[in-house]
């Protein structure tokens, strides 16, 4: 059987399955210069770079989501409790 290789690309999506190490985890996260989206440490496809300031903006967005999104489940969750009449005829 041929070895397979640990990294590589297939379809234009880059994989990586080599044992991470600690340094290339923090500097596969940290990369000034390089674009907003990089090449993952370990796994299939592309991660944040968070030496990119777009980085930082889509983050803030996606917690201002999830804070929305979790404010409106508590009052969601409130007006449930009120009773309801239903009339049937």
């Amino acid at each position: 059987m041929a070895d397979r290789p640990s990294s590589g690309e297939i379809f234009g999506v880059p994989y990586n399955f080599e044992r991470p190490s600690l340094g290339r985890m923090l500097s596969a996260y940290w990369q000034p210069g390089e674009e907003m989206l990089v090449e993952k440490p370990f796994g299939i496809g592309y991660t944040l770079n968070l030496a990119n300031w777009r980085s930082w903006i889509v983050l803030a967005v996606v917690a201002a989501l999830l804070a929305q999104e979790n404010r409106s489940g508590d009052e969601a969750g409130e007006a449930d409790e009120e009773p309801v009449e239903v009339v049937v005829d």
